[in-house]
């Protein structure tokens, strides 16, 4: 089963399909909401459409397409081929989706509309990402940051935009910029949810007197593993066993049955993780 997972991972169907997927579903928050109330755009679009005020010098798409030139080598020297080709048919896929929507959504607060475009764009962004590819612009240099020094996507991009939102401001209206800062704080936490919420998972340490007999209702009863840690009580100056398993959030509660019933007395300590890799679990991304 976790064979299979992996190898649709790696399907070009599959990514094209999350691609165009997460292309759609961005540009509707663009199109529907963001745009009808003019908020700014971040990103790199955001940036360009700066330069353009700034400059009076050719054009937001000309100023676009020259920032792309040296952020789409990067992806092609520092991450793949393969993340350079489909980046670069999401980038084209996004362009053609924003000027297919022909709607907008009828919100007219607004706040309301930052965040409920902030929530639509977060959810394109990180369907896109699930992705072996991207949409291009920052999302090429935000996997890249994280892949090598481990940097969350959402934390990158609110930072950029927040840069790049202070520079407008005396050039665009305070309000508009507040408006849509907003949204890029929304987009941001989205996206990091939207990334995470299939591999998120518990970590749980169980000190018992009896660890033998929970570790092995565990293995048996939740056909999960564990591995024992060795330690001794501040207090007692007893050693013992302390068992470490990794969850999902449905097993939990049935995790607890388990531990309670076989020793009441038991102390259980339970974390929140922001990824597991391993059998079982989620596997590497490799572009």
């Amino acid at each position: 089963m976790v064979i299979q997972k992996r190898l649709q991972t790696y399907t070009i169907p599959w990514n094209l399909f999350l691609i165009t997927a997460g292309s759609f579903i961005f540009a509707v928050g663009v199109k529907a909401v963001a745009l009808p109330h003019e908020f700014i755009s971040g990103g790199m679009t955001g940036l360009c459409l700066l330069l353009y005020y700034w400059t009076n010098w050719l054009t937001p798409g000309i100023w676009y397409f020259i920032i792309n030139v040296p952020i789409f080598i990067v992806g092609w020297l520092f991450i793949s081929r393969r993340f350079f080709l489909y980046s670069i048919y999401g980038m084209a896929t996004l362009s053609v989706a924003i000027d297919l929507i022909p709607f907008t959504f009828p919100v007219h607060d607004h706040m309301l509309a930052a965040i409920a475009g902030g929530a639509i764009i977060g959810t394109g962004a990180g369907v896109t990402l699930h992705s072996l590819g991207s949409s291009g612009g920052n999302d090429v240099i935000a996997v890249f940051l994280n892949q090598k020094f481990n940097l969350r996507m959402g934390t990158f991009f609110f930072g950029f935009n927040l840069v790049l939102f202070g520079f407008s401001l005396g050039i665009i209206e305070v309000d508009r910029v507040l408006y849509s800062l907003v949204m890029s704080f929304v987009t941001a936490q989205v996206l990091d949810h939207v990334l995470t919420i299939f591999n998120q998972r518990k970590i749980v340490f169980i000190i018992s007197e009896a660890s033998q007999a929970i570790a092995a209702a565990v293995n048996t009863r939740l056909r999960r593993g564990g591995t024992f840690l060795y330690g001794r009580g501040t207090y007692t100056r007893k050693r013992r066993k302390i068992v470490m398993t990794v969850l999902n959030n449905f097993e939990l509660k049935r995790l607890e049955e388990i531990v309670f019933d076989i020793d009441p007395d038991a102390f259980v300590i339970i974390e929140r993780t922001f990824n597991v890799l391993g059998r079982g679990f989620s596997h590497r991304k490799v572009y």
